[in-house]
């Protein structure tokens, strides 16, 4: 879902092309984006593509199927169109009939702005969670564990 969705419930135009940035990563990645969550260190797909696009390395994670079909040119290319659909600012993002004219020609694109939640999840060194189990209870009869999913 696009971060303008999830905080404040807005829909538009600019929804469908972040959805469409999400779908076009899944496609070169060969993943799921949530599978990042549990897998990573990082929250979704998009923030590691993000980190690894700015530091020249996003080719690693285009899935195996896609190395003997595509030229790594082609693959840099819908990164880089899937990670200007999933900016933040959905005013940043283009048009869905600019998506299709990028993927169709050969035109200079801009730089893409870092996506929404790109951030890493704390490590495990602490966590009270982790540490030692806590119970919660608001009587004496029951008791309830926290448990993240």
């Amino acid at each position: 879902m696009s971060p303008e969705y999830v905080a404040f419930g807005e829909f538009s135009t600019k929804s469908d092309v972040f959805s469409f940035g999400v779908i076009l990563l899944e496609i070169v990645t060969g993943k799921k984006n949530n599978s990042y969550c549990q897998e990573d260190s990082y929250l979704n797909m998009a923030g590691k593509i993000w980190h690894l696009w700015k530091e020249e390395r996003a080719l690693e994670m285009v899935d195996s199927s896609l190395n003997e079909s595509c030229s790594a040119h082609e693959v840099l290319r819908c990164v880089q169109i899937g990670l200007l659909c999933v900016q933040e600012d959905a005013f940043e993002r283009p048009s869905m009939s600019a998506v299709v004219i990028m993927l169709n020609s050969e035109i200079s694109l801009p730089s893409p702005r870092q996506p929404p939640f790109t951030f890493r999840k704390p490590s495990n060194s602490y966590s009270p969670l982790v540490a030692q189990k806590e119970f919660y209870s608001v009587d004496e009869e029951t008791i309830t564990e926290v448990v993240c999913r």
